[in-house]
């Protein structure tokens, strides 16, 4: 028997299911299964070892459900457009494409180095345009159907990118591409109408399997709520401000307004403001604030009185003051609140500071001037007039009518989601398929015209005023209105990065397409992705972007699924071998290249498996990869005590049996590391029997080859098996030969257990009666005594009583 030795062994696969195309998906009459996972972006750094954990995973996956029968649909593509590329082109003098060539040839390299069964030839690039001008067609669609707008507003904005972000790429009130300072700034920006799509996305979530973290995230983050919008009359004034609550019970604790430092109001009444100096001073410091600092519960509160404003509490008939302050946002609900400081934490520290009224409307805290009692769901509202002596619920109703019969107040859904900022002034990116004409305003160019390609630049730097590069070329600028041919510019403006991945399972399904995204008789077969695994880190991205663009799609006629994927499931990181989180600037990235040259790839895959419960973070460690690989070569040595037999060995059998049973099982569970385990176990059993069978070195192969694809192909052609693993079927376990025919019973004397003994499940007392008495431990305890009584319980115990 020749030596093990992955080098040669794994190259020798590889190429091999290349040539057979081993992995290639058909449109045929099997049951289909589509597993996803997120296609990544191919950065200068290429793959370091936290890529392939859900990568070998889906792979897992697929390769079973193969040998079960199905047809299975798993591929992989670039999600290739992108600031970091375009940052690196601009610091290096090289073009974003020749860049983006670079990286995919490394990663492509260092996926197939490991083994991957993807189905390659429905790879998928976001930068090419055949691609991108269906990108393009869905943002379109979009526009024409009023879904996509443009329009003058305060945005996020990356002081070292020079980008407008959404507020879902902001973290920490940071950049979270490259974790710079992100400041308000006002710009015309396009903008996706998510919104409209809100109550959707919440209630279509019951239709799928998503784990119960995902499911939570997208909910808060979208962030519904039931409450009221009611009009404030300014004193003196023939107008009010209008504010979103979902305490209107509270009203008559309302001693305050505050309103967002962009409130309109501001313009609108600037000579009437007396202080105006002191409120555009305090605008222009918080426009120097992200929206995260500016709501940040535990952070000092600010603000400013506007004097010469005030409103009408419409239920106490009170004067109450108008403030402006950076914790009231613009983007949520009407940018004024009633303010509430007995019920409401911030606007009681607010109260504080500024020395103003609190009234406690809802009994049950102890002094609402010493702390704000928050606990109202329930009490008995109190100093409220007409609500007085009735349950928060009960004065919920009750305000509601009040209001609404004088006209001021009426019920409204809320949401915490904002439209999505989707234009980026920057040029690696898809452009936008729109011209702006004087007359006709924006227009689209037409079908016919797309792919609109992106001109070629030597400089890719944003301008001084922040306008994409593409506003420098006028060749690619001026050109005619689609609508009235009158001269026209086109938008100069791109997508994120996150519109080629909004849709991108859609195109593998039928990637070569040249006229639809894929054609009806693929997104019939394929219909929607049976099982999408990704990052926690998405769920608020591009996991909700995709469900709206989807459902958009839907409405289309164009898909014929609600939601894009049935199943969601998510990993956790392998993080450096000191439990941080692997970076360059750690110095503990790991390159998965050198830990396949050294071990080989399927002690890769096996170690990152078995590191531990998958959907939960794990550290890395040399010494448990070299464990794999030690496991991997005692795997080898199994062909020199295989005989010739093709039986299972009898006293193997049951051990076989509950393997088959267990990996079957933690493989659709994702619980990889115990699958590996039980292999394991199973492995050390056949060398303490000494021998095995043919028979059973076949099964213990098939069973381990989707962990470690490339030494079972290897020694399955070394036995003389007939043909390769990947065309075999996933053995089926026994149920009898599994069912446990033996127990341990424990034998009582005076109800106290003094021993126990290895019977037949079905014994009879009878059977069992001489082994039970001859046992040492029961004769000493029933030495010199009567026996009183024998209880037996055929499968569970026996106590015998004594005197």
């Amino acid at each position: 028997m020749k030596n093990y030795d992955p080098k040669k062994i794994e190259k020798k696969w590889q190429d091999l299911w290349d040539e057979k195309k081993a992995f290639k998906c058909e449109i045929d009459d099997r049951k289909k299964f589509y597993a996803l996972i997120e296609f990544p972006y191919p950065s200068g750094q290429g793959l370091h070892v936290g890529h392939p954990r859900p990568y070998t995973a889906m792979d897992i996956v697929s390769r079973k459900r193969r040998l079960q029968g199905e047809n299975v649909l798993f591929t992989m593509g670039w999600d290739a457009f992108g600031l970091p590329t375009e940052n690196y082109a601009m610091k290096n003098k090289i073009h974003p494409e020749e860049v983006t060539k670079i990286n995919i040839k490394n990663f492509k390299k260092q996926l197939k180095s490991i083994g991957f069964s993807f189905d390659w030839d429905r790879e998928i690039n976001t930068t090419d345009p055949d691609y991108y001008k269906w990108t393009q067609w869905i943002f379109m669609k979009m526009f024409e159907k009023g879904l996509a707008y443009k329009m003058e507003m305060p945005i996020n904005f990356c002081t070292s990118c020079k980008v407008g972000l959404s507020n879902e790429e902001v973290v920490g009130g940071r950049c979270e591409r490259c974790g710079s300072e992100v400041i308000h700034k006002v710009k015309n920006q396009w903008m996706l109408k998510i919104t409209a799509y809100a109550d959707r996305l919440i209630d279509d979530l019951k239709e799928v399997n998503y784990t119960d973290r995902i499911k939570t995230q997208q909910i808060n983050w979208i962030g519904r709520s039931y409450g009221m919008e009611i009009k404030f009359k300014l004193k003196d004034i023939d107008d009010n401000i209008l504010v979103y609550t979902t305490r209107a019970d509270t009203i008559f604790g309302a001693t305050y307004m505050v309103i967002s430092p962009e409130h309109p109001l501001i313009k609108k009444y600037y000579s009437k403001i007396k202080n105006i100096k002191e409120v555009e001073n305090y605008i222009l410091e918080v426009q120097k604030k992200s929206e995260f600092e500016r709501t940040e519960i535990n952070k000092e509160k600010t603000g400013v009185k506007i004097e010469g404003l005030s409103a009408i509490n419409p239920c106490s008939k009170k004067e109450i003051p108008i403030f402006i302050s950076d914790y009231v946002l613009m983007t949520y609900g009407s940018g004024a609140i009633m303010a509430v400081p007995a019920h409401d934490s911030r606007d009681f520290d607010f109260a504080k500071k500024f020395g103003l009224e609190i009234i406690e409307v809802v009994s049950g805290g102890e002094n609402v001037n010493e702390k704000a009692y928050t606990n109202t769901n329930d009490g008995i509202m109190v100093n409220s007039d007409f609500l007085n002596g009735l349950s928060v619920k009960e004065a919920k109703e009750s305000i509601f009518e009040y209001l609404s019969k004088l006209g001021i107040g009426n019920k409204k859904t809320n949401f915490k989601l904002r439209d999505w900022v989707f234009s980026r002034q920057r040029y690696w990116g898809e452009p936008i398929p729109l011209v702006h004409c004087d007359d006709c305003g924006w227009v689209s160019i037409g079908e016919k015209e797309l792919p609109l390609k992106l001109p070629e630049l030597k400089s890719f730097e944003p301008t001084e005023t922040g306008e994409s590069p593409l506003s420098k070329i006028d060749s690619f600028v001026n050109c005619k209105c689609p609508k009235c041919g009158k001269d026209a510019k086109r938008e100069t403006d791109t997508m994120p990065q996150w519109a080629g991945s909004s849709w991108y399972y859609l195109r593998y399904m039928d990637p070569h397409n040249k006229e639809q995204i894929a054609s009806q008789k693929a997104l019939d077969y394929f219909g929607q992705v049976d099982w999408y695994n990704g990052g926690m880190e998405h769920t608020t991205l591009h996991l909700l972007y995709s469900r709206f663009w989807h459902k958009f799609l839907y409405d289309l006629g164009v898909v014929k699924t609600k939601e894009p994927y049935l199943k969601r499931t998510s990993h956790g990181m392998i993080l450096g071998e000191n439990g941080e989180k692997m970076s360059k600037s750690r110095g503990n990235v790991i390159n998965p290249d050198e830990m396949v040259d050294k071990y080989g790839a399927d002690a890769l895959r096996c170690y990152e498996m078995f590191l531990g419960d998958f959907e939960r973070s794990a550290s890395w460690s040399d010494g448990g990869i070299n464990g794999c690989r030690k496991f991997l070569e005692r795997v080898w040595k199994l062909q020199q005590i295989t005989d010739s037999s093709n039986e299972f060995t009898k006293s193997l059998e049951k051990s076989i049996n509950k393997t088959i049973k267990k990996v079957s099982e933690d493989f659709e569970n994702l619980k990889f590391n115990t699958a590996i385990a039980q292999m394991m176990t199973l492995l050390n059993e056949f060398y303490a029997h000494g021998k095995i069978t043919r028979k059973d070195l076949e099964v213990f192969l098939i069973l381990l080859n989707p962990v470690c694809p490339h030494i079972t192909e290897e020694m399955w052609q070394e036995m003389n098996f007939k043909g390769y693993i990947f065309n075999q079927s996933w053995p089926q376990y026994d149920e009898e030969k599994i069912i446990d025919t033996q127990i341990e019973m424990p034998i009582q004397i005076n109800g106290k257990v003094r021993a126990t003994i290895n019977i037949a499940k079905d014994a009879k007392f009878d059977e069992i009666k001489e082994d039970i008495y001859e046992n040492e431990n029961i004769k000493k305890f029933i030495s010199g005594k009567n026996i009183v009584k024998e209880i037996f319980i055929p499968g569970k115990i026996c106590n015998i009583v004594v005197k």
